[in-house]
């Protein structure tokens, strides 16, 4: 466990190099499901966005969630890795790939962004959470988050922890003095060009539904499994299965 470039990181396992890019609702703490399992075969990297978990919310200037794991990738001496990114993860895999795509070897997108224009739904969802938080509710906005992005096969102790997360990284977010600028990078889908499995969830908002079948439908070598009992987060509610349609797709 390290901390690069205000980034922290874990780094676990032997062999071919596998980066986790978690959610904007959680930490690494969601790959725990997959840990054992992926660094039995693979060496995994999981870093931790600034301003989550154990990454303070600060930078010296503008940045990028992209670039800090570059940064994080380089000081590793890793030149080629497959990339696996749930949600925000799954976007910034997308600007990993676009920035530097001879770094990237294989991409699993978990309900991924891309920087389509919200929806309806999506403006609704962060109008509430919003609300919550001006009035001062972590605990109501956390959990209006477990409830929006937890599928019905997510149980309560799933829940639970995904509420956990988010309200730790609200806290380390409000904390923040001054806040940060984060840039977003650019993604240019079409030129990506590294094998890509591209996964949607049957129960997830329909802006993610949208976009999964976007990704898979202009990157030049995506394939797109729609999993239909799956909300946002499939690896925290079917973990095994999850589990398998990663490892199958790295090892394929």
């Amino acid at each position: 466990m390290t901390v690069l470039t205000g980034v922290w990181y874990e780094v676990g396992g032997e062999g071919d190099p596998v980066v986790l890019l978690h959610s904007g609702v959680a930490d690494t703490r969601m790959w725990d499901p997959q840990w054992e399992a992926l660094t039995a075969s693979f060496r995994v990297v999981r870093p931790e966005f600034r301003g989550y978990g154990r990454s303070p919310w600060a930078a010296d200037g503008p940045y990028s969630d992209h670039e800090d794991v570059a940064r994080v990738l380089g000081g590793l001496g890793l030149e080629r890795v497959a990339v696996v990114g749930s949600s925000h993860g799954g976007q910034v895999a997308l600007e990993l790939a676009t920035a530097h795509p001879g770094l990237v070897s294989r991409l699993v997108l978990l309900n991924a962004g891309c920087g389509l224009p919200e929806t309806p739904d999506v403006e609704e969802f962060g109008a509430e959470e919003m609300r919550l938080i001006e009035a001062g509710d972590v605990g109501g906005a956390a959990e209006l988050n477990a409830r929006t992005w937890l599928g019905p096969e997510a149980g309560d102790a799933t829940r639970a922890r995904l509420a956990e997360m988010q309200r730790d990284a609200f806290e380390v977010q409000l904390k923040a003095d001054p806040e940060p600028e984060r840039l977003r990078g650019a993604i240019d889908l079409a030129a990506v060009a590294a094998p890509a499995l591209v996964v949607g969830g049957g129960h997830d908002l329909p802006y993610f539904r949208r976009t999964a079948r976007h990704i898979a439908a202009t990157m030049p070598n995506a394939r797109l499994v729609e999993l239909e009992w799956a909300g946002h987060l499939p690896n925290l509610e079917r973990p095994e299965e999850t589990t398998r349609i990663i490892v199958d797709f790295l090892t394929g």
